[in-house]
């Protein structure tokens, strides 16, 4: 990290409020601009940039950053624009899939609701993670990249890449486990489909 970045990151990690404006001021519209090339949609591109910033006010005392704040940034948002894209995708996959099994109109309105509820509690347990092993969840899981893969764009070791995988499902796992029962049911209606 230059210099400079790293005086502005270590102001914004001891809580100083005029850098983190300077660096928010600097780079939200690029950043917007950037978030609107993948989305298409400029309102989505501006609630990613801000949970961008609002993530790293937040998370400021435990982050750490090797490379420089503009790659940090960018690179947050390109992940969290694929990972939106990645959902969107799913969400039409499904409503597709109902719609041409004319399930749309026989399904009862609390399966649906189940659905939401589920997808919500599981993009909050993913916000729970530590940012290393939330980005390799996140590559593994939307990207659909290999671990080697991972672990080389990340310059980590594949064991890392595993460890941390291990940790996020772990975590996962007892985030979500009151809501097992309703990913059953909704197993068990696609599977009667």
């Amino acid at each position: 990290m230059q210099e400079s970045d790293q005086l502005v990151f270590l102001a914004i990690q001891s809580g100083q409020t005029p850098a983190f404006e300077m660096l928010f001021k600097t780079y939200y519209q690029p950043l917007c601009r950037y978030a609107n090339s993948y989305l298409k949609d400029p309102a989505g591109a501006e609630e990613i940039v801000q949970a961008a910033f609002i993530g790293l006010w937040e998370k400021r005392k435990t982050i750490s950053i090797e490379t420089s704040l503009k790659s940090y940034l960018y690179r947050a948002i390109r992940n969290s624009c694929l990972n939106e894209l990645k959902h969107e995708q799913v969400k039409q996959k499904y409503f597709a899939n109902e719609i041409l099994k004319g399930e749309a109109q026989s399904q009862p309105a609390d399966h649906l609701a189940i659905h939401v509820e589920l997808e919500e509690k599981i993009r909050e347990a993913i916000q729970t993670l530590p940012d290393q092993c939330r980005l390799i969840f996140r590559m593994s899981r939307f990207e659909e990249l290999k671990y080697q893969e991972i672990a080389n764009q990340l310059n980590l070791s594949v064991k890392t890449v595993e460890n941390q995988m291990g940790k996020a499902l772990k975590i996962m796992r007892v985030q979500l486990k009151e809501y097992l029962p309703l990913l059953a049911i909704l197993m068990r209606n696609l599977l009667d489909l």
